[in-house]
């Protein structure tokens, strides 16, 4: 995994007014999530701001990164979470991140990439990818950047599911079931289907 430097302030007024205030001044609302828990075995946030000129370089690509946060000084590795945007705007308004070690495995989505050229499409269909990427578990340092999946001796009308794959090193969390990718007919397969049964 590629990663990247950030850099923020803790903050300490955590109202909405205040997160409005600071969304202004092109500052974004985070959290990070720890090891620390609280009495009831809940993961402990610490909040704090980040530029948008900061996050835009994680948040706005279609890379995956681990993150090193420097926040007032203190050195977190961590991996984004989750990220809400406005509804309407699509304006980022907060990130929450997940603080990583080298021996703790996390679960992330991965993007796919396909490679070669599927038979099915030499035989006139198109490929269809259905998900984009794939949730793997595993320690951040064995993490790829993406997911190579080879489809040349997939057939017209066939599929790949996640459950036919496997990488090593990794444990893929996403449903075995789900279907990666498939070669589906188009007129013209059909046309030369038919032609050829004739």
């Amino acid at each position: 995994m590629k990663e990247i430097n950030v850099s923020g302030q803790k903050r300490n007024d955590l109202g909405k007014k205040a997160s409005k205030m600071m969304r202004k001044q092109g500052l974004i609302p985070c959290n990070i999530y720890g090891e620390k828990k609280d009495e009831n075995g809940h993961p402990v946030a610490m909040s704090f701001v980040c530029p948008m000129s900061e996050l835009r370089k994680v948040v706005y690509t279609p890379h995956i990164y681990v993150v090193n946060l420097d926040i007032d000084g203190e050195q977190h590795v961590a991996v984004m979470k989750e990220l809400q945007f406005h509804p309407v705007t699509d304006a980022l308004l907060h990130v929450d991140f997940y603080e990583v070690n080298e021996v703790k495995p996390i679960t992330i989505g991965i993007p796919v990439r396909l490679n070669g050229l599927a038979q099915g499409v030499r035989d006139g269909g198109r490929i269809n990818l259905s998900i984009r990427k794939i949730n793997v578990t595993a320690p951040y340092k064995s993490i790829p950047e993406h997911l190579d999946i080879d489809v040349t001796n997939l057939q017209l009308g066939k599929s790949i599911k996640v459950g036919e794959l496997s990488f090593e090193g990794l444990t893929l969390s996403t449903p075995a079931d789900v279907v990666v990718c498939s070669v589906k007919a188009t007129r013209a397969s059909r046309s030369a289907a038919a032609a050829a049964a004739q």
